[in-house]
């Protein structure tokens, strides 16, 4: 079970938390299961929270990716068209 105060920084149910935020927390979440004072339900919950969190952050990840390698794809197709065009 969750003290109080826990998850206060957590953003509200439904709005996406920032990559930096989920970050913060899988490290807070890490730190608490290393500590070994963790009981048995709260690790199990820490456990389910953290994949969550490193889920998200993974796909917040890969779509940073898949933009970046749009631009790139988009300046090749300018510099190929300046280059054919000049």
């Amino acid at each position: 079970m969750s003290g109080p105060g826990e998850n206060a920084a957590a953003a509200p149910p439904g709005q996406p938390q920032s990559y930096e935020a989920a970050a913060a927390r899988v490290e807070e979440i890490i730190r608490r299961l290393d500590s070994g004072e963790a009981s048995l339900d709260e690790t199990l919950a820490l456990i389910s929270e953290g994949k969550t969190l490193i889920e998200l952050c993974a796909s917040q990840l890969a779509a940073v990716g898949n933009a970046l390698e749009e631009l790139r794809l988009d300046e090749l197709v300018s510099r190929l068209e300046q280059e054919a065009g000049g």
